[in-house]
């Protein structure tokens, strides 16, 4: 394993110079690729009814190709889950990533082409190690095993006859992944795609309990499940009495501050490392490169031109968009895509906001549907998260889960914010607890305190802390265990809250 790790350690670092590259070129870089995306793109249904052949710049393609949803892009994708090709990409579509999203019940099914698999999300994975490795010359990474958290595949549901399959983006990356790959990673992919997803905690802890695990990926909600079901089965307080060569968390998909206490006090190990990636079923987009920032780099050589609609016009009919060339410091702009997948001008749905330009550096805001803007106080995701940390941190708490939504104005009574909190560890006091939210939040953002100035629009929040378990059963009974399931954080409805409220009632009973 040892010269493993040297041989694959001197692969990781030569890709550093690539990176630099675009760090120093990226208008540049970005420029290119449009051109190869719309190229490439010209001979497909969709190049043929936009007219790809004459676009030769940026401002043909924008005012011609439409920004889309998935829901426009859908009756595409449906005829290419039913065996049509050629329709949105050149080569053939056999993959599809499914993402069921949080605030609507319907699977999204997204194509994944083997352009995608090798030049986005492989080399995205291979980009993360190049940069720990280059930030870590010392490290023992691949003298051990890759423990990767994942999701589930399956034969394409369409047409079982169809050599097509789907399945959420990380078992779809393990499907493919090379044998190198393959070699250092656990547990097995049979146990590693499972469906079920407490067999598969279960099965998953038994297999990787003994192996020399010394780096983990996944999401920290379904993370810390595993981790605590092998110190279970080990007998022991820390996961660093179990693998004491672990050295790296690489987690995603829901903002981590809120779980770095719990973590550290599970692996009790300080010296281990915790970075960041921003992917998703659509690609991957960002990798923190310094464990000291939590800003993400903005990987612009993987197949996808980027575009922003700034937020004040994310509700136009035909947003207008911008470059990479023309972006703001700490403004928010919803992020739209053009992929080597043939997603044209699609909008993902997340919004995010640059914290560099030099190199351009990101951070993830939150999602154009999860907000909270009942009273005109527009409170996003990145609000709620950095609040409840803060909260955290004053009263000794640890997070397990949250989610949000408004109290509607009725009668006589005021509105306001209602909060569902699962806590690992409870707060040294509630009310405190609340206050500390309220305030942080009112700092964060003034739409909030102005609509809080003497609880005229909105009165102080009202925080619930529920039993420990609660939002693994909430997410069991809406059929959303594992994988990239995530909570949603907040909603501008009441429906979560009330679904979660009802069933603390039924448990009761």
């Amino acid at each position: 394993m040892a010269l493993i790790n040297s041989i694959l350690s001197w692969v990781m670092k030569k890709r550093i110079h690539e990176v630099e590259l675009f760090m120093k070129f990226p208008v540049e870089v970005q420029h290119e690729l449009f051109g190869q995306l719309v190229k490439q793109g010209r001979g497909t249904e969709y190049g043929k009814k936009y007219h790809f052949h004459s676009i030769s710049k940026v401002s043909e393609f924008s005012e011609r190709v439409p920004v889309v949803t998935y829901e426009q892009l859908f009756p595409y994708i449906s005829r290419i889950m039913k065996g049509e090709q050629n329709l949105l990409w050149p080569s053939e579509i056999k993959w599809f990533a499914k993402s069921s999203g949080t605030t609507n019940a319907k699977s999204k099914f997204i194509p994944v082409s083997q352009e995608a698999l090798d030049d986005c999300h492989f080399k995205g994975g291979k980009d993360l190690l190049s940069i720990y490795i280059n930030n870590n010359p010392e490290s023992k990474l691949f003298d051990g095993k890759a423990l990767a958290i994942g999701g589930s595949q399956h034969i394409n549901q369409f047409d079982p006859n169809l050599n097509s399959y789907y399945g959420d983006v990380s078992a779809v990356i393990m499907k493919n992944l090379p044998l190198w790959a393959q070699f250092v990673r656990t547990p097995s992919l049979e146990i590693a795609l499972m469906d079920e997803w407490e067999e598969k905690i279960e099965r998953m802890a038994y297999a990787t309990a003994d192996e020399n695990v010394t780096s983990i990926s996944g999401v920290p909600t379904w993370t810390i499940l595993l981790l605590q079901r092998i110190l279970e089965i080990k007998g022991k307080s820390f996961i660093s009495e179990v693998w004491p060569n672990l050295e790296l968390f690489v987690h995603g998909a829901v903002a981590f501050p809120p779980y770095k206490s719990l973590f550290q006090s599970l692996i009790g190990n300080p010296q281990v490392q915790y970075l960041e990636t921003y992917s998703a079923s659509e690609g991957f987009f960002g990798i923190q490169d310094n464990s000291d920032s939590d800003e993400l780099l903005l990987m612009l050589d993987y197949g996808i031109y980027y575009e922003f609609i700034p937020i004040e016009n994310q509700n136009q009919e035909n947003p207008t968009t911008i470059g990479l060339h023309q972006v703001e410091l700490n403004k928010i702009y919803a992020l739209v895509i053009t992929t080597n997948a043939g997603l044209w001008r699609y909008q993902i749905g997340d919004t995010i906001r640059f914290t560099s330009i030099n190199p351009f550096r990101i951070k993830i805001s939150g999602r154009t549907k999860h907000f909270i803007n009942a009273f005109g106080e527009e409170l996003v995701i990145e609000n709620a998260e950095t609040a409840i940390t803060k909260a955290c941190i004053e009263t000794q708490a640890e997070i397990a889960n949250f989610t949000a939504g408004p109290i509607y104005l009725t009668g006589n009574s005021k509105g306001g914010h209602e909060w569902i909190i699962e806590f690992a560890k409870d707060p040294d006091s509630l009310e405190v607890f609340t206050l500390v939210l309220d305030a942080t939040l009112k700092d964060l953002n003034s739409d909030y305190q102005a609509k809080r100035y003497k609880d005229m629009a909105l009165q102080l929040p009202t925080v619930h802390q529920v039993p420990k378990g609660t939002f693994y059963r909430w997410m069991k009974q809406r059929g959303k265990l594992g994988g990239q399931n995530k909570v949603p954080r907040l909603a501008n409805s009441r429906a979560f809250i009330e679904d979660i409220l009802q069933m603390m009632v039924e448990v009761t009973k």
